[in-house]
């Protein structure tokens, strides 16, 4: 994808990328990446959101902490509400997804450690070269306006990023030991942890990026009131 693709091309193409190249992503591009991102729309334009960009040793180090907290089993500490439990129609669309990823993967369903493997690699951010942590000020803990203004903005960042030649996956399996985080990316605590993005240069031959998960159909999701039939 490039910056001359129009805007239905770059949001109908994009997809979640899991699967990296090792050559780092220049600092330029990622600061032009965040400068389309901002702007986003947020409520009454408090632009709530902060990014820390992580790479090299730091990631590195979060990636490490993170894995050795999660298999020694350190109870999961992320900063947002994950809530209970979904609904079947909700979870059917998860194992939707995971049968595809699993299947281009090659990962059999009795195959325990292909499916450790993939868990692993989420609690590594995918080794992706960069980590993008969003965070948002404390102040306004406690509202869901600021974490939907975080949504809002993630959504922005991904396909900016697309309309680049970068691939991100929003990974929130990386940021389930926020101390890690915290310590290691060197976040304030007037900073809560919202979700992290991975990012990179695609891949082309890691399989499980050519998976484009299915969508609901518009007839599905909404419904029209006062228009003429």
């Amino acid at each position: 994808m490039n910056e001359t693709a129009t805007y239905a091309e770059i949001v109908t193409g994009r997809r979640s990328i899991r699967g990296f190249r090792a050559e780092p992503v220049p600092r330029k591009v990622i600061e032009e990446v965040l400068e389309l991102a901002l702007r986003a729309p947020s409520s009454h334009n408090t632009q709530p959101w902060n990014f820390t960009v992580v790479a090299g040793e730091p990631l590195d180090k979060i990636r490490a902490g993170n894995t050795e907290r999660n298999l020694a089993g350190v109870p999961d500490s992320r900063e947002f509400r994950a809530g209970g439990a979904i609904g079947p129609q909700h979870r059917e669309r998860q194992i939707e997804v995971a049968k595809q990823l699993f299947g281009v993967m090659g990962i059999a369903r009795e195959d325990k450690e292909g499916r450790m493997d993939w868990v692993l690699r989420g609690f590594r951010q995918f080794d992706a070269p960069v980590s993008v942590v969003v965070t948002y000020d404390k102040v306004l803990e406690g509202s869901d306006i600021a974490p939907f203004d975080c949504g809002a903005v993630t959504n922005a960042l991904v396909n900016a990023a697309w309309s680049k030649g970068l691939g991100c996956v929003i990974n929130s399996q990386g940021i389930m030991q926020s101390p890690v985080v915290r310590e290691h990316a060197g976040i304030p605590d007037d900073q809560v942890i919202m979700i992290c993005v991975a990012m990179g240069w695609p891949d082309e031959d890691f399989p499980a990026n050519a998976v484009v998960s299915n969508r609901k159909r518009v007839a599905e999701c909404a419904r029209f009131v006062g228009f003429p039939d």
